[in-house]
């Protein structure tokens, strides 16, 4: 199967029976409202990572759970100079309060005693053995009453909603979760992805040559898609036929098949065949953008016990194979795996970014202070500006003109 590609006509693309294609803002929420959440599961936190929140996250206890000190130094009752006491206070336990007039030693997060008004920082504070007190020793009182101290709730109290649901959950989020008195956490089940990589050409090792190519997909999108949240249950390369392809799209067991290539209606495309005969039904086929234009999504009728799945098709060349993944992919992941979609990211372009006459074009570039950057190779088969990319712009028919402010979609971070 050779990557196809035609030049950009200055007309909108129609997929095979000529029906017009959708228009990739109309694509990406198909793919979303295609499916809903999978369902929640409760989850040790370590077994949580990357899932999303299936109920808002919400405080067990106040932070601080009581008073704590913010630095090393002295808990002192009172202005100075204070009496000290032979003790000193260490975290992980309950002091005896202290006395008007009184400090003790004190070690940073360590809990304030009953009486205590203040901490005085240790290179704010002097001791004189001989008559067994502290003096402040700053240039302004160090010692001010609530100085230094972490108060009891001051970042959330008891009941406090602390995070939505559908937030992604982060190693900060499983910190927050524990120091918020969580010892399970309610999460939607990440989706399952089959990928099959279509593509008798395609080798996996060594170079190019006698009209075989490098397979550049199968590295690049099983880290993608698990960043978009999937667990990838499958890698296959399948033959370009007819009947592998039916047979290995009917015997998945994914919640999503992601195919590469095989998606418009060249001589050896035969995904359209495979769907048709797994009695698929065509949500998108074949998109208003550039590149990438003959993407597709299906629907795949579930069967016995088995659910009703999902197939996303990308096109064969590699950043024709990305947009596929950003426009499709994408959305549908996210909302199986009951993600909170991300708010539209606007940026400037820094320079003019050339579009397509009538599709929306998908163009590599790299954020900056002054802007987003178009880079060079970003054609459909190339990979080398995608690269270096960390965003691709969503530029309208016609492009944008320097100044003017785009939508851009981070890369997904592998």
């Amino acid at each position: 199967m050779t990557p196809h590609h035609t030049a950009a006509p200055a007309r909108r693309s129609a997929p095979r029976g000529g029906r017009p294609a959708v228009t990739w803002e109309q694509a990406r929420a198909t793919a979303r409202d295609a499916v809903q959440p999978l369902p929640a599961a409760t989850l040790e936190p370590a077994d949580a990572l990357g899932h999303a929140l299936a109920e808002p996250l919400a405080a067990r206890t106040d932070l601080p759970p009581f008073d704590t000190s913010a630095m090393d130094g002295w808990a002192v009752a009172g202005p100075g100079p204070w009496r000290l006491e032979d003790r000193t206070l260490l975290a992980g336990t309950r002091p005896a309060p202290l006395r008007p007039g009184a400090a003790a030693p004190i070690a940073t997060g360590a809990r304030l005693p009953a009486g205590a008004t203040a901490v005085l920082r240790r290179e704010h504070g002097a001791t004189d053995p001989a008559t067994g007190t502290l003096h402040d020793r700053s240039a302004a009182p160090g010692a001010e009453p609530g100085t230094d101290i972490r108060v009891q709730g001051h970042e959330c109290r008891t009941g406090d909603p602390l995070l939505p649901a559908g937030a992604t959950v982060t190693p900060a989020v499983l910190g927050l979760a524990a120091a918020a008195g969580h010892d399970r956490l309610r999460v939607h089940r990440r989706p399952t992805v089959e990928l099959l990589v279509l593509g008798d050409e395609l080798l996996t090792s060594g170079l190019p040559g006698d009209g075989r190519v490098r397979d550049a997909l199968g590295p690049l999108l099983p880290p993608w898609l698990h960043a978009l949240g999937a667990e990838v249950t499958g890698h296959h390369r399948v033959p370009d036929a007819a009947a592998p392809l039916t047979e290995a799209v009917r015997r998945s067991s994914a919640d999503v098949v992601v195919t590469t290539g095989s998606t418009a209606a060249g001589p050896v495309d035969f995904l359209h065949r495979a769907l048709r005969a797994n009695g698929a039904e065509l949500l998108v086929d074949s998109v208003a953008v550039r590149p990438g234009h003959p993407m597709l999504l299906a629907a795949l009728p579930g069967t016995g016990a088995r659910p009703a799945r999902h197939l996303v098709g990308l096109p064969g060349n590699p950043l024709a194979a990305v947009a596929g993944l950003v426009t499709l992919a994408a959305p549908l992941l996210g909302r199986l795996g009951g993600r909170t979609p991300d708010g539209p990211h606007r940026a400037r372009a820094a320079a003019a970014l050339p579009g397509h006459p009538a599709d929306t074009r998908l163009v590599p570039v790299r954020r900056a202070e002054n802007g987003v950057t178009p880079l060079p190779y970003d054609g459909p088969a190339m990979l080398r500006g995608l690269a270096r990319a960390d965003h691709l712009a969503v530029l309208p028919p016609g492009g944008a003109t320097e100044g003017e402010y785009v939508t851009v979609l981070p890369l997904p971070a592998g």
